[in-house]
C-alpha cells in the first residue's frame, strides 16, 4: 500500500474504531495532530506509534508546532517563543539570531522526533507587512533577506534533528488582510510586487527544501482561483520558475477561503489536479468519508515519492533527548528568547 493524497485529523488522544478504518484506506496518507490529541509526552508517543503501526508504509504524522501562538504540544515540550523573537534579535545581533534560529529549529524538531512525529509545518516565511493579523508575530521579519537567512538557519537545525522542512504559506499570506481560516482572503498586488514575498522560497529551495504548504489566498492579478487550486501558482511558478522538487501540501481545505472550490470533495480534487501532492482536511469529520471516496482513484507515483521523503529520520526517545547536553544547552538558549516588542517595519 502506498501513501494516499489525503491527510486527516483525529477526534481525541486515542484512535477511535471509525478512524482506524479511515486510516486503512489507500486514499489516506497522513494524520495531523492538534492540542485535543495531546495529554503528555508518553501518551502522544504511544498515539504516534499506533498511527505508524496501522499500515505499511507508515502514514505521515504532522503537527503545527511553529512556536508562539501556534504550538499544539505544550508542557513537557519546550514552550517555544514566537518566530518574531528571532527577527527582533536579528535587528540587535544578527550572529546571535542565526545561532538562535538554528537552535530553535533543532529543539522543535528533536522533541517531535522523540515522540515519533514526522513533520512540523514550519517555518512560516510570510513577511510581516503589518496587514495580516493572522500572521503577525508568526512572521520572522518584514524584510525578505532577513526572513530568508533566519529560515535557512532554522531549517539547518530541523534537518540536524532528523526532520524534513515544510515552509508556509506559499506564495504568501502577508498581503491579505482577511484571515483565510474564516473568510475569503485576497491579495491585490501585481506579480512584480510579490518578488520579495517569494524570495525566501527561492532561497530555501536552493538549499533542498523538502516541502511547501500552499495557502488559499487569491491573487486576482495572476489567477482568480485560490493559490491552492491554481496550477499557475503550483506548476508554473513553484515547480517551473522556482524549480521546486519537493512535496506540495494544501492548507486545510475546510477553511472558509477554500469554500469557493465547492464541496470538500471538489476542493480536494481541484487541489490535486492543480498539482498538490497531498490535501489537508481538518475539523470536518463528517466530510472525511465522502472525500476518501472521491479520491479513491487518484494515483501519482511521483507524489508518493515526494511524500515519502518527508518521513522522519534518526529516532531518539524522550528521556534520552532530555538528558542530553545538546538539548539542555539549546533549550536554555531558546528560553532566553522571551516575547519582544513589535518589529519596526522597514521599507
Amino acid at each position: 500500500m502506498s501513501l494516499g493524497p489525503l491527510m486527516i485529523d483525529l477526534n481525541g488522544p486515542t484512535i477511535e474504531s471509525q478512524e482506524r478504518e479511515w486510516l486503512l484506506s489507500p486514499t489516506v496518507g497522513g494524520v495531523i495532530l492538534f492540542t485535543r490529541n495531546f495529554e503528555n509526552s508518553q501518551q502522544v508517543a504511544d498515539l504516534v506509534a499506533e498511527i505508524h503501526e496501522v499500515r505499511s508504509p507508515s502514514l505521515l504524522v504532522a503537527v503545527d508546532q511553529e512556536g508562539g501562538r501556534v504550538q499544539r504540544f505544550r508542557e513537557p515540550f519546550t514552550v517555544l517563543p514566537s518566530m518574531r523573537s528571532l527577527g527582533y534579535l536579528y535587528d540587535e545581533n544578527p550572529q546571535r539570531a542565526c545561532a538562535a534560529a538554528k537552535g530553535f529549529g533543532w529543539v522543535m524538531a528533536a522533541e517531535l522526533r522523540a515522540v515519533g512525529v514526522d513533520i512540523s509545518f514550519a517555518p512560516v516565511v510570510d513577511l510581516d507587512l503589518g496587514l495580516a493579523k493572522v500572521i503577525g508575530d508568526r512572521a520572522l521579519h518584514s524584510q525578505s533577506d532577513i526572513v530568508s537567512t533566519l529560515a535557512a538557519e532554522f531549517s539547518k537545525g530541523v534537518r540536524e534533528a532528523g526532520m524534513a522542512v515544510v515552509a508556509k504559506h506559499f506564495p504568501t499570506h502577508a498581503g491579505a488582510v482577511n484571515d483565510s481560516h474564516t473568510s475569503c482572503a485576497t491579495d491585490i498586488r501585481k506579480y512584480s510586487q510579490l518578488w520579495d514575498d517569494i524570495y525566501p522560497y527561492r532561497h530555501l529551495i536552493s538549499s533542498g527544501l523538502e516541502g511547501v504548504m500552499i495557502g488559499h489566498v487569491i491573487f486576482p492579478e495572476m489567477d482568480p482561483l485560490p493559490a491552492s487550486f491554481s496550477s499557475w501558482w503550483i506548476m508554473q511558478e513553484l515547480r517551473e520558475q522556482l524549480g521546486f522538487q519537493g512535496a506540495v501540501l494544501s492548507d486545510d481545505i475546510s477553511m472558509e477561503a477554500a469554500v469557493s472550490g465547492g464541496s470538500c470533495s471538489e476542493r480536494a480534487i481541484k487541489s490535486l489536479d492543480a498539482g498538490c501532492d497531498m490535501v489537508l482536511l481538518c475539523n470536518a469529520r463528517k466530510e472525511i468519508p465522502s472525500v476518501i471516496h472521491a479520491l479513491k482513484d487518484f494515483s501519482s507515483p511521483s507524489s508518493q515519492l515526494r511524500l515519502m521523503r518527508l518521513k522522519g529520520r534518526r529516532d531518539q526517545d524522550w528521556q534520552t533527548l532530555r538528558s542530553s547536553n545538546q538539548w539542555k544547552t539549546m533549550r536554555s538558549q531558546l528560553m532566553q528568547l522571551d516575547a519582544q516588542p513589535e518589529l519596526e517595519l522597514k521599507g
